[in-house]
């Protein structure tokens, strides 16, 4: 039977233990706030903003959906959340219209306030929090008992959300990391335990690049007809050799929004 890498039922844990911290934190006079800045209405963008607006709600967490124009407008909104005490955590909803001036933006985020871990940081920065689509990863794959020791293990695309922190994380743990890119031949695939596909390109991972037993984390979002999708194929979903795969829905979602959330209350400490 091929397991479900739920991420919702996981994350409903984390939900409730946070939202008992956040009533600890108001009785003391401490109110988290995240304020996220966009300037995109993009239905990915739009989806996962809605997602933390509505889960911050229920935990009792401020969440202020900022929306910018350019990117002097978003720099100028990250300079002032860095500056004003009333907020604990900032992120910069990816990806903005001109890529190109990422690092120039989220490089403005104080490191105390990078609750998405998106800041390039060298040896003397004092980073505070990694990525959280990654730490999810890492969570759901631990929460249902997929060992990574000794694993040949894939990650297609090194994007800055999702394969170059995990490259890092694992790599620091001494686990077998081969990274695929948008030119890899990735028929080779079929040799590997574990693939985890984060590229945003529909219907990418195809069944005939999986082997049998095979974990497969689906990290990819896109928008194709109005309709979200992810990296994998059907044709992969409809195998019962497979050994997990997350579903369509509920998968690392969920749970990188709890360890976003997570982040944004220890900021608020």
């Amino acid at each position: 039977m091929v397991k479900d890498l739920n991420g919702s039922e996981l994350a409903g844990f984390i939900k409730e233990r946070q939202a008992h911290e956040v009533r600890a934190l108001r009785s003391r006079k401490i109110f988290p706030k995240l304020v996220i800045i966009r300037d995109s209405d993009n239905p990915v963008i739009t989806k996962y903003v809605n997602l933390k607006q509505s889960y911050g709600k229920d935990i009792g967490i401020d969440v202020i959906d900022k929306k910018v124009q350019s990117i002097e407008e978003a720099k100028d909104a990250i300079v002032e959340a860095n500056n004003d005490k009333t907020v604990s955590g900032i992120i910069v909803q990816l990806p903005l219209r001109d890529t190109a001036r990422t690092d120039e933006v989220v490089n403005l985020i104080d490191p105390k306030k990078d609750v998405d871990g998106l800041s390039q940081t060298t040896p003397d920065d004092k980073r505070v929090f990694y990525s959280a689509t990654a730490t999810a990863i890492n969570w759901l794959l631990a929460g249902h008992d997929i060992e990574l020791s000794g694993k040949k293990i894939a990650l297609v695309g090194r994007g800055r959300l999702v394969g170059a922190p995990l490259e890092k994380m694992w790599q620091n743990s001494g686990h077998n990391i081969t990274v695929f890119r948008h030119d890899s031949d990735l028929s080779k695939l079929k040799e590997f335990d574990l693939i985890v596909s984060a590229t945003g390109v529909p219907h990418l991972i195809k069944s005939e690049m999986v082997k049998p037993d095979a974990v497969i984390v689906d990290a990819g979002t896109a928008s194709e007809g109005g309709v979200l999708v992810g990296d994998v194929d059907d044709s992969v979903r409809s195998r019962n050799d497979i050994k997990a795969i997350t579903p369509i829905k509920g998968g690392v979602g969920p749970l990188t929004v709890a360890v976003l959330f997570d982040d944004v209350i220890q900021a608020s400490k």
